[in-house]
């Protein structure tokens, strides 16, 4: 069974998507099914590494991030309700928050340098969180943008040499996608609300930007990732079936994660070469 659960293979696709199945069917009549990208994301960070928090390093800081996620959006889909501007002001905290997270990185850097390295992750932290937030009506976008997200970001921080935070993408990535197949079976939009649209937007944004921090990923990559929740936006046939709908629409923000991937491939090639 150890055997078993240290394969990587497993503990970024299998177990989180598992878990998140199970999370998702349980609790999605209660409007709290996002909770099950949260449960697969830390089904994949325990056996890739574990959950603890201290000392606190620049990983260890994203997962705190993470984990504080789904209850702001708790917060915020029960205690009042959300609007555009809940939106611009948790991509502007998140994009503030990540200056803390990688800041014992950034502070090797020259002054200039930092600040716009540092000020580019924020941008782009920010407005991936903003625009993921702005799916948390649609359960099927919010779903296929968590997909095309995470396993874009997983795959790049791969093929960008890091291993832990592919890992952490690729968790993420499954437990959208167990989230997504439960709306396909049952034909019912699941409730996202920010409970999902914000974990998968701030783990999303935060694994890709450490891969740039950490790893070999560089800012085209970002770029692309970042297309990922206006590409979850884009038409799909309102007269077909739930399943159609989320097949199209994953189609669509795979296609950005897919181009992410296959540029830190090509990057990865020429610098080996």
């Amino acid at each position: 069974m150890d055997e078993w659960l240290n394969d990587p293979m497993i503990q970024a696709s299998l177990a989180p998507f598992s878990v998140a199945l199970a999370v998702a069917a349980l609790l999605y009549r209660l409007r709290l099914g996002g909770l099950a990208a949260i449960a697969g994301f830390c089904t994949t960070a325990y056996l890739a590494g574990g959950l603890a928090i201290f000392p606190l390093t620049a990983t260890r800081k994203l997962l705190l991030l993470g984990f504080i996620a789904p209850a702001l959006g708790l917060l915020a889909d029960f205690a009042f309700k959300a609007t555009r501007r809940t939106e611009i002001i948790l991509g502007v905290v998140y994009g503030a928050a990540s200056a803390w997270v990688f800041w014992s990185i950034l502070a090797q850097k020259s002054v200039a340098q930092g600040m716009l390295v540092g000020g580019g992750i924020a941008l782009f932290v920010a407005w991936t969180v903003g625009f993921s937030a702005a799916l948390r009506e649609d359960g099927v976008r919010a779903g296929a943008a968590g997909l095309g997200l995470g396993l874009g970001a997983g795959a790049a921080a791969v093929f960008a040499a890091s291993a832990l935070l592919g890992l952490y993408g690729m968790g993420l990535g499954a437990a959208s996608g167990a989230i997504l197949l439960v709306q396909m079976v049952t034909g019912r939009r699941m409730h996202a609300g920010l409970t999902f649209a914000l974990t998968f937007g701030a783990l999303g944004a935060l694994v890709a930007a450490a891969a740039l921090l950490q790893a070999n990923l560089g800012w085209t990559e970002l770029a692309l990732l970042a297309l990922v929740p206006l590409a979850a936006r884009l038409p799909a046939p309102g007269k077909w079936p739930v399943w159609g709908q989320a097949v199209l629409i994953s189609s669509y923000t795979l296609a950005c994660g897919a181009a992410a991937s296959a540029v830190a491939w090509f990057a990865g090639r020429s610098s080996a070469g």
